[in-house]
């Protein structure tokens, strides 16, 4: 993969995103991380420009009607209707179904490539949040050119639109800003990428 993913930083803010994206934020994993996003060093190790960062770092700390975890269970697991579905398959099959046929590729692309990623939910491969743990898993060992095909092939297709409804429906500063930091990041990672990011239909 290019030069960006051969350091730790690849792996860190992908490891980050991921775990709060698909993580409850009282669970052991995601707690840590919501408390450092609320404080100032951070912006420091996050690689990008300081001026970029710090609206997001109040957002991070403002004050909302909502609990952490009220907002999460309002984005990712429902009862209702979630604003943004985190699912590739959901923008990607005509049908917005779960388990469609771009989560059928991604599970071929894994097999072929002996790749086994446990999921620690009972849900398609294809969430976004697991999608960027098993990015930062494959930068840290070493599989660059593998990281390199998620991304563009199985991630990046749809994950510019569903940020953007996901910025635009969070409700929560706190979610927001998360949305934010990820696009910017993930923006980022496209500017240094070997190869191109497939051009899928998207129907959402």
């Amino acid at each position: 993969m290019t030069d960006f993913s051969q350091h730790d930083t690849f792996s860190m803010t992908a490891r980050v995103l991921g775990a709060l994206f698909y993580l409850p934020p009282e669970s052991p994993e995601a707690a840590p991380l919501i408390e450092a996003l609320k404080g100032t060093e951070w912006l420091t190790q996050w690689p990008l420009p300081q001026e970029v960062l710090q609206p997001l770092s109040a957002k991070f700390n403002a004050d909302a009607e909502e609990t952490l975890s009220e907002a999460w269970q309002r984005l990712f697991v429902g009862p209702y209707a979630l604003p943004s579905p985190p699912w590739g398959s959901v923008w990607l099959d005509r049908e917005s179904v779960l388990f469609g046929d771009s989560t059928l590729a991604l599970r071929q692309w894994m097999r072929e490539n002996g790749i086994q990623f446990d999921m620690q939910q009972n849900e398609p491969e294809d969430h976004f949040g697991s999608l960027l743990l098993l990015a930062a898993w494959l930068a840290e060992n070493e599989q660059h050119a593998l990281c390199e095909q998620l991304l563009a092939w199985h991630l990046f297709p749809w994950s510019t639109r569903f940020l953007e409804e996901f910025v635009a429906n969070a409700n929560h500063p706190f979610y927001q800003a998360l949305g934010e930091l990820a696009q910017l990041t993930l923006a980022e990672w496209t500017t240094h990428m070997l190869i191109p990011v497939a051009e899928k239909t998207l129907f959402r």
